[in-house]
């Protein structure tokens, strides 16, 4: 039954594409062969849109499939030095302009969430969205305090829709990896499962709450990012109420300029908010597109960014975050060599791979944006090399990681938006090589020490009694040795009795069947049949009381 729901799923996916003439993307391509096959399948001829442009009928169509979809295209929007501009200015709609969805029943879920009618709730609440998005829409209220505040209502029925998709992804995924090596090695069930978890921790409106109020807590007071406030006596599931922000969309570039913000500080500060994240705080920001980002130019010179929408975040243990600066450090140097040992040790890819073959294929892909501004990089070449590259040395996908590339392609097409001079590698340097410093100098030391000595403080006085305790627990293991070693001992003695009485039985049953074979082979000469007899049953008596 679900393997038909699934069916249905796909071709009602394949026929969306279709009736929007999207088949025409295969036309350059090899797989341009197929589109008979998708238009016999999409059960129809009818097309949509058929006067709009290629980008506003790709723009429709992932918004008539459903919030997954238009992520992507939230994320493609970004990149605009792989997508054409007229497809990218579409896309980019997908980031706040999503239809929205009737406001009465925003009204509901706001009355049902908080068990309250909104009027009181409310002195106000605007019933145009202020911003609708593929999970949910935002209206604009005021709180009975006169307090200015925008409500976040998850949209009617997404759960069922996103449960949908992601069933038929987990699908494809698994039929992808069984089919394909390529599959295998990026590891693509694993890849859609974080996806996935990701997805079920964003259409819960009280942890986008928390990891708001959390990434709050870490630019406390910063001049580099503001982050609004979260009013919890008002956030549920499907709701949450926070203060309301403004500032200028930082992808209306025109607005900035005209603002007379310093786009270079802008692009600066936005690569140094993102190591911050990453290697400070080990919690980034992980859906960083623009529809996400707002720009405060109350101080041109030092513009501050502000962030909202925290539904998606990022986290890395230590070994990630070491193994990454590491990484970066070593490309700073140009020490290619570094970053092959790197891979290697961290199990990436496999040991027996040759590290001066690896260090060639990595100094290929990376010497020719060394020292670039983005504005002289093909990202597009460079990420077409490192993919030749990791499937010719079967790099495995770190699902892990997944989120942070994301968002640092999400980062990389900010500041070609905002800068295209912008050096990334460069204006990174500094704040990697800080935190190295920080991690692994005499300071680091005694920050940890600091950190530790509380604890230590309070464990003293119990140490004589710990000690005498584990010095008993060592006791206690000993004779628990000794007894299992004294079992062990039985046991092979049991072990090589057995041993001993099949030899001789066994001896003993050769040599009773050769004295019967003698018997009736010679029945006048009986002695020899005696003899091996005598020795049968000597050796029988052996086996029963078997010695050494």
């Amino acid at each position: 039954m679900n393997a038909i729901r699934q069916l249905h799923h796909a071709l009602k996916i394949n026929r969306t594409l279709v009736h929007y003439g999207l088949d025409e993307f295969l036309a350059p391509t090899p797989l341009a062969r197929f589109r008979p096959l998708a238009k016999l399948f999409s059960l129809s001829l009818r097309r949509k849109a058929k006067d709009k442009s290629r980008g506003e009928r790709l723009r429709l169509a992932l918004t008539e499939l459903g919030p997954i979809y238009v992520k992507l295209g939230q994320m493609l929007s970004t990149r605009r030095d792989l997508v054409p501009p007229d497809i990218a200015d579409e896309l980019a709609k997908l980031q706040d302009q999503v239809p929205p969805f009737d406001s009465n029943i925003a009204r509901s879920i706001v009355e049902k969430q908080l068990d309250t009618p909104i009027d009181e709730l409310f002195a106000s609440f605007n019933d145009t969205p202020l911003a609708s998005a593929s999970i949910a829409q935002v209206h604009e209220a005021t709180l009975n305090n006169g307090e200015e505040v925008v409500v976040k209502i998850l949209r009617p029925g997404i759960r069922r829709k996103i449960l949908r998709d992601m069933q038929m992804m987990h699908s494809m995924a698994h039929w992808a990896e069984k089919y394909s090596s390529e599959a295998r090695r990026l590891r693509i069930i694993e890849v859609v499962k974080e996806y996935d978890s990701t997805l079920a921790r964003e259409i819960d409106l009280r942890i986008e709450a928390a990891n708001t109020s959390h990434l709050r807590h870490n630019f406390e007071c910063s001049d580099l990012l503001y982050v609004p406030k979260i009013y919890w006596d008002y956030t549920r599931v499907k709701m949450l109420v926070m203060e309301k922000i403004s500032g200028i969309p930082i992808g209306n570039i025109e607005a900035l300029k005209a603002s007379g913000v310093d786009m270079k500080a802008l692009a600066d500060r936005g690569v140094e908010i993102f190591f911050t994240q990453v290697f400070r705080d080990s919690f980034f920001h992980a859906d960083m597109h623009p529809g996400n980002i707002f720009v405060n130019v109350s101080n041109p010179q030092e513009p501050q960014y502000i962030a909202i929408d925290c539904g998606i975040m990022g986290t890395l243990d230590e070994s990630d975050k070491r193994y990454l600066a590491d990484n970066f450090l070593a490309f700073f140097d140009r020490d290619y060599r570094r970053i092959a040992e790197l891979h290697v040790e961290s199990g990436w890819i496999d040991a027996d791979v040759s590290i001066p073959e690896f260090e060639s294929a990595i100094r290929a892909a990376c010497e020719p944006i060394f020292g670039k501004s983005l504005a002289e990089i093909s990202f597009g070449h460079f990420l077409i090399q490192l993919f030749q590259t990791a499937r010719r040395f079967n790099m495995q996908v770190q699902p892990q990681l997944v989120l942070l590339q994301k968002t640092l392609l999400y980062v990389e097409g900010l500041g070609r938006q905002l800068y295209p001079q912008l050096d990334l590698w460069q204006t990174a340097q500094p704040y990697l090589k800080q935190w190295v410093r920080e991690q692994i100098g005499p300071k680091a030391m005694f920050e940890d020490i600091k950190r530790q000595f509380p604890d230590w403080l309070h464990k003293a006085p119990k140490l004589p009694g710990l000690l005498f305790d584990n010095f008993h627990r060592i006791g206690q293991s000993l004779n628990q040795f000794e007894q299992l070693k004294a079992q062990f001992t039985e046991l092979e003695r049991h072990k090589l009795e057995q041993q001993y009485a099949l030899k001789h039985a066994f001896i003993g049953g050769s040599l009773a069947i050769l004295s019967g074979i003698s018997y009736l082979a010679v029945p006048h000469d009986w002695w020899p049949a005696a003899i091996l007899g005598a020795s049968a049953a000597w050796f029988m008596i052996k086996s029963l009381w078997p010695t050494k």
